[in-house]
């Protein structure tokens, strides 16, 4: 597939802390952007620990379930839209608007 190119740097693609320990602990796979991050088969680090980017793709937000929710790190979708709401002063939730899934494993 032909993917766009990068908007960052894939060691921006999991910034904050308490995503970052969910990752590490196995509870965050995935991780929604504006823009492209990382590649599939990429890697990239968290407090030591290697993850490899397992697959890229644009889905809407009106898209998401809370499985959706918990692949990002938190408990229902209500929750992840209500913190993403808070964290981006005057966004507004569009149903229609795309985001790029990063989804990625830890490596062995």
């Amino acid at each position: 597939m032909d993917y766009p190119e990068k908007t960052c740097s894939i060691d921006r693609l999991v910034t904050h802390e308490k995503l970052v320990a969910a990752s590490i602990a196995g509870r965050k796979t995935q991780q929604r952007r504006n823009g492209v991050y990382g590649y599939p088969n990429e890697t990239f680090d968290l407090e030591g620990k290697t993850f490899v980017v397992t697959d890229l793709y644009q889905q809407k937000l009106g898209e998401m379930t809370d499985a959706d929710a918990q692949a990002e790190g938190y408990p229902s979708l209500e929750m992840y839209r209500d913190l993403i709401l808070r964290m981006h002063a005057n966004m507004e939730w569009n149903d229609d608007a795309s985001a790029w899934v990063h989804c990625f494993k830890a490596q062995d």
